[in-house]
């Protein structure tokens, strides 16, 4: 099929990718002029996202749109294949809004900044193609090509372990996306068509014991992505030494590519196999929410605590999944953009605390809440925001979930009052360990010290005016001069930043429809397609398990429709 209308998301994809052959010729050594041409690139990009959704884009319909269709390697199966609908769409604008802003937040960024904007660039352009892609192949491309830009945004401008967490996250998730590459031969191959496009597979019959294969295997893959328990311990080590702008990314985008793939793969593509897997999700769901919400505890680092809550919060993803309702599939949807906007907020002003401090530890901060008001507040808001405060988008989030949980027919009444408990235990956790994140940076008294006190501060290190002055202020190790301290409050550009997520939280907050307009119709139908997977394996309605705990082992199912064998 080829392409029947203007190519707006290969446009979309290629934009960005572009624009990075331009850089080198650009004028200027500052960096300056490279930092407005990328943000205008991203501007440009996220004006046609909107443009494109706004025109052509029919949330009304469950199809792929926009659809974009040209033949690549035929001999292989592969096209250039993109399209669009109601699990892809919010996501798509997620990415580019998140970046585009991330890139703004980049502006002191002096040191090989044409690299840098390049590779925020091409960032850009990978993890859009993989919400676009309707080609599995092309997927699995788009995932792997995306891990060239992070693992070189933190190994070159992250902090002082820089080398050790970008590689430590380049063998998680290269070594995981193996998965993807067996999961698209094994659907492709499978039948008399060799096809990986996304709609086709969609069509096919798969053996149920096939299904289960695959299903584990993109679990693990999509697993990692997401952080899930075990699989998660890369996630800290890279929100630690990287840039805020880049642990922006991280959280509010590269995330929700592991729910993504839950989604559009495991449960489009493989419903059979989600009926034994969900209650394992459900269970993965509730472990990263407590375990998150107790490791958070335990950092004294403001970006690891930040990142321990975000695999708390990606639990109610899991939960949402895994929840048989549309509800609670709309809860997951809107549990990922809402916590895109969320920790993409906190890690910014946690940077920006960071360009005062020149320290993340949060026991060498304290007392900043009077001589940065407007930071202060901004924090305020995010902290709330995350911890679910009605009126924010993190609350309705996770509302549908707990509600869509506690609702289905499908999980028995002792399993349901199970994995809520332990789930609001996590929720009650949340608030604790944010607001003493706040106490302590803004509240706490270390600002105080002065440096006669704090053996760290050498001030033979300053300026010999300051020589012997007991009046200069102590940061982590870095001693400075009243007069010279970097206490400054918010500038216009940080506050632009902050208020454009903050604006939205609180809009999808007041107003859900904002969002969930755009996916519901689209998750109804996959939730549709799942319960009737459920009820093709236990027609008689049986619940999960002997005691309404688990799922019927799968030996109950005949051989010849696990395995597609007649015996």
């Amino acid at each position: 099929m080829m392409i029947e209308q203007f190519p707006w998301l290969t446009v979309i994809v290629l934009l960005p990718l572009v624009a990075t052959l331009f850089i080198p010729l650009l004028p200027g050594k500052s960096g300056k002029t490279v930092r407005w041409y990328a943000l205008g690139v991203g501007i440009a990009d996220f004006g046609l996202m909107c443009y494109a959704f706004w025109r052509h884009y029919d949330a009304s319909q469950t199809t792929f749109q926009l659809a974009e269709k040209v033949v690549w390697l035929p001999q292989l199966g592969l096209s250039w294949a993109l399209s669009v609908d109601g699990i892809s769409a919010p996501l798509v604008l997620l990415a580019g809004f998140v970046t585009t802003l991330s890139m703004f937040a980049a502006w002191q960024v002096d040191r090989r900044s044409r690299l840098f904007y390049a590779l925020m660039l091409i960032l850009y352009a990978t993890q859009v193609g993989v919400f676009v892609a309707q080609d599995l192949m092309l997927f699995f491309i788009m995932w792997e090509v995306e891990l060239v830009p992070v693992y070189l945004l933190v190994c070159i401008w992250g902090g002082q372990n820089r080398a050790y967490a970008a590689t430590k996250f380049l063998m998680y998730t290269a070594l995981a996306s193996i998965f993807i590459l067996v999961a698209a031969l094994g659907l492709g191959l499978y039948g008399d068509t060799l096809t990986f496009d996304m709609a086709e597979l969609g069509r096919k019959q798969f053996p149920l014991g096939l299904e289960l294969f695959l299903y584990a295997g993109l679990l693990v893959a999509f697993g990692v992505k997401l952080a899930i328990f075990p699989f998660h311990t890369w996630l800290a080590d890279t929100h630690g030494e990287a840039s805020s702008p880049v642990s922006m990314i991280l959280a509010g985008v590269l995330l929700k590519m592991g729910g993504y793939g839950l989604i559009r793969l495991n449960l489009e593509l493989l419903p059979h196999a989600h009926v034994y897997f969900a209650p394992v999700l459900a269970i993965l769901g509730v472990v990263n929410i407590v375990y998150g919400a107790l490791n958070s505890f335990t950092q004294t680092n403001m970006k690891r605590r930040l990142a321990y809550s975000s695999i708390s919060h990606m639990g109610f993803v899991l939960l949402g999944i895994a929840s048989y309702s549309d509800l609670g599939v709309s809860g997951a949807m809107l549990q990922m953009l809402s916590h895109g906007l969320i920790a993409s907020v906190l890690f910014f002003l946690a940077g920006v605390t960071y360009d005062r401090t020149r320290t993340m530890m949060m026991n060498q901060l304290g007392g900043m809440g009077q001589a940065m008001p407007t930071v202060f507040a901004l924090f305020t808001m995010g902290a709330m925001a995350s911890l679910a405060l009605p009126g924010m988008s993190g609350f309705v989030g996770e509302l549908e979930v707990f509600v869509g949980l506690a609702t289905t027919d499908i999980y028995g009444l002792a399993f349901r009052l199970v994995t809520i408990f332990l789930a609001a235990v996590g929720l009650i956790l949340t608030p604790i360990y944010l607001l003493s994140m706040v106490r302590q940076v803004f509240h706490g008294a270390s600002a105080d010290q002065r440096c006669d006190l704090v053996p760290a501060c050498d001030l033979s290190d300053l300026d010999l005016k300051a020589q012997g002055n007991q009046e200069a202020n102590c940061f982590g190790t870095d001693c400075i001069l009243p007069e010279e301290a970097e206490f400054k409050d918010a500038n216009s550009r940080e506050i632009f930043i902050a208020v454009c997520f903050l604006g939205l939280i609180i809009a999808i907050g007041c107003y859900p429809k904002v969002a969930t307009q755009m996916y519901d119709v689209k998750t109804m139908a996959v939730n549709a397609q799942v319960r009737a997977a459920y009820h093709e394996a236990f027609p008689d309605g049986l619940q999960r398990s002997a005691q309404g705990l688990w799922s019927p082992a799968i030996s109950a199912v005949p051989s010849a429709d696990v395995w597609g064998v007649v015996k």
